[in-house]
């Protein structure tokens, strides 16, 4: 295959989709996020994950059933059949977009990372190096991407499994180590510090705000479909076991964590899992969960340029993006998208030095809200497409419509929880402007035809 050729290669395998899918979502979220969430709900937050593990079910669900239907379509090619050009162009861009926030944030929180071991670097030199790196991953053949990922994301789920059951052997008083005073029982910290919901069991809704924005990136399940082999058999299987798996790797380490530091002792300056760690006596648990800390958000990052570079190569085949975005090297990689956003990438990076306590505080809430604008339009896709599939699916969402129309309606709301959040106020001024500048690009792109689906 030449540069000339604009059909990717089918060659990741269903781990690879699993592992990739979870390297996105496994990320800062649980590791150091955590701690937001338990401080705005206690030990009851873990209701907050399994409801938007639900929620996320419903959409993966949709892909898998859509990717039965329409064999070789991605989630851009779902939206743009359900909702039409002027919807698949919106969300094609503002998902670019997204990806790129998290990319520069990534790449920056990984330099400073590794300045806990090189406090000598210039924290712009440690994250153009970080940024360099991934970059050249993706730029392997996508088996070989595929394969590293799975390495890489499955240190981190490696690192979850171990601290669970450490954990476990600690919180049963197997194991020396915890907060739990002498005599007490092992669910002692669940029932004190004002019980299992010590500010009410509504706050288990704002955190949902934080929640989504850990669960985002599962969708990129839907831009693996292309290169995926058998993705209509296999997606099924991929997906039901990668939600179960997401959710646990949430749940089990936040019950952990609980069980064993008061909830309200937690500190948001330290990861919960180095607090647990030290804790328990082990010196070098700074280290371990700072290797595992680079690893995460590198991971993330990884995961964040291929969603981009599938996403551009799927606007330029569509018409939705400039042609030469479409052209594959020998690898099978989209190389002129992949250039095009290590551009973007390193330019980010370097912007984001002079002024980076403002770009976070200013880019922070982008993923979460766009997100949710994504998984509602794969609903509403699937919502739409439902009557006029061409053939009978071999997996179906349980419960339709109604299941779906109540995952949107939710999504929808948590949407506008984030608009009247205050501190989501900068973030959310910059989504809306960038979502209004795609409305008027797209209204004048598609005014031929008025954005009509295919």
């Amino acid at each position: 295959m030449n540069s000339e050729h604009t059909s990717l290669q089918k060659k990741l395998l269903p781990r690879h989709i699993s592992f990739m899918a979870m390297g996105g979502v496994i990320g800062t979220g649980i590791f150091k996020g955590s701690a937001e969430t338990v401080s705005l709900a206690g030990p009851g937050v873990i209701l907050t994950y399994v409801l938007a593990g639900l929620l996320l079910l419903v959409v993966m669900g949709a892909i898998a059933e859509m990717a039965t239907v329409y064999p070789g379509a991605n989630m851009k090619d779902f939206i743009r059949k359900g909702l039409g050009e002027r919807i698949s162009f919106i969300v094609g861009w503002l998902y670019c977009f997204m990806w790129l926030t998290v990319c520069i944030i990534e790449v920056l929180a990984a330099g400073s990372f590794l300045q806990f071991w090189l406090p000598d670097i210039p924290l712009w030199i440690l994250s153009l190096i970080c940024a360099v790196f991934i970059i050249s991953i993706n730029g392997l053949s996508v088996g070989g991407y595929g394969e590293f990922e799975f390495w890489l994301a499955g240190v981190k789920i490696a690192m979850i499994i171990l601290f669970i059951v450490l954990g476990g052997l600690m919180l049963f008083g197997l194991l020396p180590g915890g907060g739990t005073e002498a005599g007490q029982p092992w669910w002692h910290h669940y029932a004190a510090h004002g019980g299992f919901f010590p500010n009410g069991w509504t706050a288990i809704f704002p955190a949902l705000l934080v929640v989504m924005f850990s669960y985002g990136g599962s969708e990129m399940i839907g831009l693996t479909l292309s290169e995926a082999q058998d993705a209509e058999r296999v997606l099924p299987r991929v997906v039901k076991s990668f939600i179960l798996r997401v959710i646990l790797f949430y749940t089990l380490p936040i019950l952990v964590i609980c069980g064993l530091i008061p909830w309200n002792n937690l500190s948001e300056q330290t990861s919960p899992f180095v607090q647990v760690l030290t804790s328990a006596g082990m010196t070098g648990a700074a280290h371990l969960m700072n290797f595992i800390l680079i690893t995460a958000v590198l991971s993330a990052a990884n995961s964040g340029i291929y969603g981009m570079t599938r996403m551009l190569h799927s606007m330029a085949t569509g018409g939705e993006a400039p042609s030469g975005l479409a052209r594959l090297s020998s690898k099978g990689v989209p190389v002129r998208s992949l250039q095009w956003v290590a551009v973007l990438l390193i330019t980010g990076s370097l912007i984001a030095y002079f002024a980076q306590d403002g770009l976070f505080r200013l880019l922070m809430a982008v993923p979460g809200f766009v997100v949710l604008l994504v998984w509602i339009s794969i609903l509403l896709s699937q919502w739409r497409l439902k009557k006029s599939y061409p053939k009978q699916p071999g997996f179906q969402v349980w419960g339709f419509p109604y299941i779906t129309l109540f995952a949107a309606l939710s999504l929808s709301v948590i949407a506008v929880l984030f608009l009247f959040d205050p501190q989501n106020r900068i973030s959310i001024a910059v989504c809306l402007a960038v979502l209004g500048v795609l409305t008027v690009w797209s209204m004048i792109r598609f005014k031929k035809n008025g954005g009509k689906s295919d």
